[in-house]
């Protein structure tokens, strides 16, 4: 299918892209070195960023599970789409019209791979549509109902807010008039059907869209306003190709660079509560999407709050923030609010970052709390948050009668799994001192309860298909980058690779495959030799199209390798990059000597002086010896 689209299209998609702008709309990126960004995988669990992204040669890699590739292939990867569809969501997203190969038809019109882009289109369109009719007289309930809740008509904008008019065909009869197919409009989840063949989904209510992370609106959430509306009181976008519940937050579009910013995301339960909370200048909280908070949610939320090695320990900085992040839930005071916090408990192990629950005294929720109080009564709750451990001990002790000796027991057999499950020792010992105050009882006896406790395990959660690169079955064991001839292997392989026209200045070119001994990297080598080698990246369009050569060169087994080597970080230090690189030449080249005038060495020990090849290995020697003289001068 990658065909129908002209090859010069596709490279120049390539090439307008940056790597680096498209990526960090789901990772947040920091600097890794010269030229280099990291941040934590899209595409497995991990809490240490093993993620790298190198933006002047348009690659990305990770080292924890081998995944890399170019801008297309994190399209493909991160929106499980197909190679076509993820050349046509970045030709939209640069404004480009693709060129298809004569006798093709764009993929849009054929049965899957642009099936995806035509939902996206009619979303924006079934938008647009809802939007306008939120000013109709028919709307004026909708209206009321916005402004009960403190949302004017600028909020509604904001957040795109419109209204479903009564009618079985209303939204149907419009797409159909934008050009929407009978297959488009079946896959779309903005129609049902019945008996008597489709009908408007939502019909009667209020809409909010849900939007993916960059911004498109990928389904609706909507509430009924009419008495005589015998639905649900919230219905949703059935899962379709671009809306899976469970790894959408809705507001995260709106919220995802506070969350960056801040290292915070505040977790609510309604789209109300959502609106309230920025509006409040709470601009960090999302909601979920008529389901619970999951693990999928936690892999979202983690990755945008980056590396948080440091927060186990829950350390507070001078401006009050968390080290590693905060991740606030906000729960009703109510036993249904104590379950929901407890399910998230269950996934705190998960998270690289300090957990906290907000609780509203009179069970308020940050709606609700907005519009009674204000403001400051939205920004003060989420600052009184009490940390997640705590909240769970303190409501799992509220259950019981600490006035009975049955009852402090009771409550040290139910707390300490849960206090033994705190990762950071410190707070483990802290929690462990705070336990034996609630309970009322020695210190000892509790820690000692804490140490034998079973420990609540959470394993990661890893798909088989996420595991690193090396566990797979196709692929080549990889070289141990602590032996220093595979380091000096790499080393100038990663210099050829990211910093072509200065490995080609400094003499890359004239080194010989025999330099190479790793057989991956001399795979590489061979790869790069058989594109012209380094020199022909001077001529190339740009580095990126110049590497791309070099990748399809190599086997698929080994683009892994290749990856690796192109987005990694070049350790340079404070020494210029031409002075680096002559240093990692000059080494390779001495080593590769050194190992020719061992192997001389070892042939003149074996032969006779009147051998007829004697004279020619020692004339060879000695020239080897010079030579390695007057690199090491």
């Amino acid at each position: 299918m990658a065909g129908l689209i002209k090859r010069e299209d596709i490279d120049q998609v390539r090439e307008r892209t940056r790597i680096d702008d498209l990526v960090s709309q789901h990772v947040t990126l920091r600097p890794a070195g010269v030229g280099s960004l990291k941040g934590l995988c899209p595409f497995h669990d991990e809490k240490t960023p093993s993620f790298h992204v190198r933006p002047t040669v348009g690659r990305w890699h990770c080292f924890g599970c081998g995944e890399g590739g170019d801008v297309i292939n994190f399209v493909q990867r991160i929106n499980g789409v197909s190679f076509v569809e993820a050349v046509e969501h970045l030709a939209d997203r640069l404004g480009m019209t693709l060129r298809y190969e004569e006798g093709s038809a764009p993929a849009k019109d054929q049965a899957a791979p642009g099936l995806r882009r035509r939902l996206l289109a009619a979303h924006e369109v079934a938008e647009e549509y809802y939007r306008s009719q939120l000013l109709s007289p028919e709307a004026r309930i909708a209206r009321e109902f916005l402004s009960k809740r403190g949302f004017d008509q600028a909020a509604a904008v904001r957040f795109g807010i419109g209204y479903a008019p009564k009618g079985w065909d209303n939204l149907l009869s419009h797409l159909r008039g934008r050009g929407f197919t009978e297959k488009e409009l079946a896959a779309s989840g903005l129609v049902s059907q019945g008996n008597r063949g489709h009908y408007d989904r939502f019909r009667g209510r209020v809409m909010w869209p849900i939007r993916d992370v960059i911004g498109s609106t990928i389904g609706f959430g909507a509430r009924h306003l009419y008495e005589d509306d015998k639905g649900p009181k919230y219905l949703n976008t059935p899962e379709t190709m671009i809306y899976k519940k469970s790894q959408v937050l809705y507001g995260l579009d709106l919220a995802k660079r506070e969350i960056a910013k801040d290292r915070q995301i505040v977790i609510v339960e309604g789209y109300t509560d959502v609106m309230a909370c920025h509006l409040a200048g709470v601009g960090t909280a999302v909601a979920t999407c008529g389901t619970a908070f999951g693990s999928d949610h936690v892999r979202i939320v983690r990755r945008l709050l980056g590396d948080a090695k440091d927060a186990a320990s829950g350390l507070r900085l001078a401006s009050g923030q968390v080290r590693g992040g905060e991740v606030i839930f906000t729960f009703d005071g109510d036993a249904a609010g104590r379950k929901a916090a407890l399910k998230a408990f269950n996934e705190d192990q998960s998270f690289g970052a300090q957990t906290f629950v907000a609780v509203e005294p009179r069970g308020l929720d940050p709606c609700d709390l907005w519009l009674a109080d204000g403001d400051e009564a939205v920004s003060r709750l989420i600052a009184q948050r009490q940390p997640l451990f705590e909240f769970v001990i303190h409501s799992a002790l509220a259950e019981l009668d600490l006035d009975t000796a049955e009852g402090r027991v009771a409550g040290l057999k139910s707390c300490a799994p849960v206090v033994a499950t705190i990762r950071d020792q410190a707070l483990r010992g802290e929690y462990t001192r705070q336990l034996a105050g609630w309970l009322g009882m020695d210190v000892a006896t509790v820690a000692h309860e804490v140490r034998t406790a079973p420990r609540l395990s959470h394993p990661e959660r890893v798909n088989p298909a996420e595991r690193p690169v090396a566990g797979r079955a196709d692929a080549p064991a990889q070289p141990d980058r602590s032996d220093p001839v595979v380091k000096l292997e790499a080393q100038a392989l990663q210099l050829a690779l990211q910093e072509p026209a200065t490995a080609y200045a400094c003499g890359f070119d004239s080194l010989q495959g025999a330099a190479f001994v790793v057989p991956i990297y001399r795979a590489l080598f061979d790869a790069i030799q058989a594109v012209g080698g380094t020199g022909s990246a001077t001529e190339s369009e740009s580095p990126s199209h110049w590497l791309e050569a070099v990748v399809e060169e190599i086997p698929d087994q080994l683009r892994s390798a290749a990856g690796a080597l192109s987005v990694s970080p070049i350790p340079l230090g404070d020494e210029p990059l031409r002075a680096y690189t002559i240093e990692v030449l000059n080494a390779l080249l001495r080593m590769d000597l050194n190992r020719k005038i061992a192997h001389l060495r070892g042939q003149l020990s074996r032969a006779q002086p009147q051998d007829p090849d004697y004279h020619e290995i020692f004339t060879q020697l000695v020239a080897l010896e010079t030579e390695r003289r007057r690199r090491q001068g």
